[in-house]
């Protein structure tokens, strides 16, 4: 895969967990579970590219992240969006939706 391939990978997985995050702090395995379910399947995010842009994330400064329980009183990482993420999120909102319907042309008989 190219680079610009993965630029677009993870820039897609970064404003999908921003989105999510939005709605209320939420331990990863809920984010998988919230993305999984509002896609109605199409999106299914492993475990592995989740936690590595959830850290991006951290490291930006978009989100934070503090120790819970989980639904089952489990020990688990609970992020949360910052006033920083939340600019983020509008930003990149923006850049996908101009995205999107650019796509959406392209695809649309001529």
């Amino acid at each position: 895969m190219d680079r610009g391939a993965m630029d677009l990978m993870q820039g897609t997985l970064d404003v999908l967990i921003l989105r999510t995050l939005a709605w209320q702090p939420m331990h990863g395995y809920a984010v998988s579970r919230w993305i999984r379910e509002r896609t109605e399947g199409t999106i299914e995010i492993e475990d592995a590219p989740l936690y590595k842009a959830l850290h991006r994330l951290e490291r930006a400064g978009c989100v934070l992240a503090e120790w819970g329980l989980s639904e089952n009183n489990r020990r688990a990482r609970y992020y949360r969006l910052t006033a920083a993420g939340r600019q983020r999120l509008r930003a990149e909102e923006s850049s996908w939706r101009r995205y999107a319907a650019a796509v959406s042309r392209v695809l649309e008989p001529a």
